[in-house]
């Protein structure tokens, strides 16, 4: 993903999904130290919904 299309996804994670900027951080952090996606970081730590899940994944389908 270009640094463009990560700016425009953070964007949608606070913007659409109301997530803070210490939980984005707290994620990323994450997935420096797991190299997971950070999609699922964010479900695993109880940050979004499985239906904010979903919605992710379909915003990422349309890039």
């Amino acid at each position: 993903m270009s640094n463009t299309t990560y700016s425009q996804f953070l964007r949608f994670l606070q913007d659409e999904l109301a997530l803070s900027t210490d939980s984005l951080a707290i994620a990323e952090r994450s997935v420096k130290q797991h190299q997971g996606p950070l999609p699922m970081i964010l479900w695993q730590y109880g940050l979004i919904t499985l239906e904010e899940l979903d919605r992710i994944y379909d915003w990422l389908e349309k890039i």
